[in-house]
């Protein structure tokens, strides 16, 4: 029954009956509006298409780049660290020899260098070494010491100074010969100190022929 249809029937009916249209009528407004609250609910719980657009921006991912990227004026800094630092070892390194020209003047100056040839039938471990009677250096190598040694590396295991005329050298090597078995060796060398610097090399070799180790004290000329 539609609401015109109540709305003329109620214009006849009596003063008892119009409560009853009148709540007919509400009820019937209610009907009508309740599909209408229906149809706009959806559209506003639903969101549009530009939503999500809108959460993330076009311009999200530069930014975040941008934002990533080290300022210039960062490399900058880190430039001059950089430098700073070479200067600073550059600087320890002319230090460095300024000191042993003060502590070792080249009128007194001797040094003495280990060096191994091959390596097959001696092990180093360590070495002594006496100069006059007098120890002056004791060296104990580490595996890793060794191992540069006979890849073709050299050791300066002493610097002193010494007075101009005769000395003796004399050093001992340990380590572990042919067979894995506990090798002691001595070599002495006789020489006489000059004016200018000394320098003196403790060199060991193989002995192919005889499969043993060879050990030599030589001048640098």
């Amino acid at each position: 029954m539609s609401i015109p249809s109540i709305a003329l029937r109620a214009r006849g009916a009596s003063f008892r009956a119009w409560p009853i249209v009148a709540a007919l009528l509400l009820i019937g407004g209610l009907a009508c509006a309740a599909p209408a609250a229906d149809a706009q609910a959806p559209a506003a719980a639903q969101p549009t298409a530009a939503q999500p657009a809108a959460a993330q921006p076009a311009d999200a991912q530069p930014a975040e780049a941008a934002a990533s990227a080290p300022p210039e004026e960062f490399r900058s800094l880190d430039t001059d660290v950089q430098d700073l630092k070479k200067e600073v070892l550059d600087l320890n390194k002319d230090l460095f020899v300024l000191e042993e020209e003060l502590l070792f003047p080249a009128n007194t100056q001797v040094a003495v260098y280990v060096s191994m040839d091959v390596g097959t039938f001696f092990n180093l471990d360590s070495v002594i070494l006496k100069i006059d009677d007098k120890e002056v250096a004791n060296y104990l190598y580490t595996a890793r010491e060794a191992e540069a040694l006979v890849k073709g590396g050299v050791h300066r295991i002493f610097i002193g100074n010494l007075k101009v005329g005769p000395h003796e050298l004399v050093a001992f090597f340990t380590g572990k010969g042919p067979h894995e078995r506990d090798y002691k060796r001595g070599a002495t060398l006789k020489f006489d100190k000059g004016v200018g610097a000394k320098y003196l090399e403790l060199k060991i070799s193989d002995r192919i022929r005889k499969q043993q180790p060879e050990f030599i004290i030589k001048e640098w000329e």
